[in-house]
């Protein structure tokens, strides 16, 4: 019954993390218009959901995350619509396959990165309000490096046709926006990560709801 108890605590626990997701991903708050490419917060709680549940639920809530950016870019595209997007491809089948891994693929690492990350964290007896900031901002780097470098080294020569510059010039491109964008998204996913992730700690802490960064213990007790 206790391991029944905890698996169900996990599962509605998973559930509502990705209602907030969905929430941000359809609202201003979560995935801000950029000229180029849309700025998003909503990696913030698929971090706090792998900290909270384990690197599996970041996995699903990291999916949750990548299939809600695919729908946007091919419900509102942009230039760089292409490359999160199957339905934009302009390379065909392997373009869709490529589009795919990015908007969900790359997605779901944040979830396993910061689940895994706050394992070690966890191991090693770091504080939390140090271990917290740590895995915010590494979820949120994450999520920039993965995406960005997929496009550099999936679509260089699409990135640049849409950017009307030479294919020479995409690193720097990439680079800038990883500079400009994913830095300051890190900063704030580390603050953020920080004051929700360390209230829901202690709520679930007061429901007795384990929260190792792995899921719930399995019961020796015989069933």
């Amino acid at each position: 019954m206790k391991r029944q108890k905890h698996d169900t605590h996990w599962m509605v626990s998973v559930a509502l993390m990705a209602a907030i997701v969905i929430v941000l991903a359809n609202t201003p708050l979560g995935m801000i218009q950029l000229p180029i490419i849309k700025a998003t917060t909503v990696h913030i709680p698929v971090i706090i959901g792998a900290i909270l549940l384990g690197p599996s639920a970041g996995a699903i809530l990291g999916a949750v995350f990548g299939i809600c950016s695919l729908i946007s870019n091919t419900m509102a595209p942009t230039l760089l619509s292409f490359a999160f997007s199957p339905f934009m491809s302009t390379t065909g089948i392997p373009g869709a396959f490529k589009a795919i891994w990015i908007s969900v693929g790359c997605r779901i690492l944040i979830g396993v990165a910061a689940g895994w990350l706050w394992i070690l964290l966890s191991k090693l007896k770091l504080n939390h309000v140090i271990a917290l900031p740590i895995v915010g901002f590494t979820g949120s780097m994450v999520n920039t490096v993965t995406v960005m470098g997929s496009i550099y080294f999936l679509f260089a020569q699409q990135y640049a046709e849409a950017r009307e510059v030479a294919v020479s010039a995409v690193w720097g491109l990439i680079m800038g926006t990883v500079t400009a964008s994913g830095i300051p998204e890190a900063i704030t996913a580390a603050i953020l990560v920080l004051a929700i992730g360390k209230a829901l700690l202690g709520v679930f802490k007061k429901m007795n709801i384990e929260t190792t960064g792995a899921q719930p213990v399995k019961s020796k007790t015989p069933q």
